[in-house]
């Protein structure tokens, strides 16, 4: 007599939940669209110290809407005035919060950027920090 084996065939299943896990795994690149910055928020984002030394919690109520500048990380290919390394000037309402890789980020769309500061030097003039 023949032998015959016996494998059990591979269901569908389980073979789907191993390449799940798979793309959990691995690390994957993350590329910004149409006019989207990705920007590293300032530290203290939350709080400010005023000249006078005073702190001022970020729970206080601020009447006046105050800018912040934020670090240039990523940005999508319809984007004219920033490139990454770039400072921009921005009001923190408009921006959407984000966690990538357990770091806080900030999306913006190029509309709302006020003010760009870079080390670049190509001919434009303007407010130099």
């Amino acid at each position: 007599m023949a032998e015959s084996k016996s494998t059990k065939p591979k269901t569908k299943g389980a073979s789907a939940r191993a390449s799940i896990s798979a793309i959990g795994d691995n690390r994957q690149s993350i590329r910004m669209t149409a006019d989207r910055i990705l920007v590293l928020p300032p530290e203290e984002i939350g709080e400010r110290k005023t000249r006078g030394g005073i702190l001022i919690p970020a729970t206080a109520a601020s009447e006046a809407k105050r800018a912040i500048w934020g670090e240039v990380v990523a940005c999508g290919p319809m984007v004219r005035t920033a490139e990454a390394g770039d400072r921009v000037l921005f009001a923190p309402e408009i921006a959407y919060e984000m966690n990538i890789r357990d770091e806080d980020y900030l999306v913006l769309r190029e509309r709302d950027i006020h003010a760009v500061a870079s080390d670049r030097s190509d001919g434009r003039t303007g407010v130099y920090l």
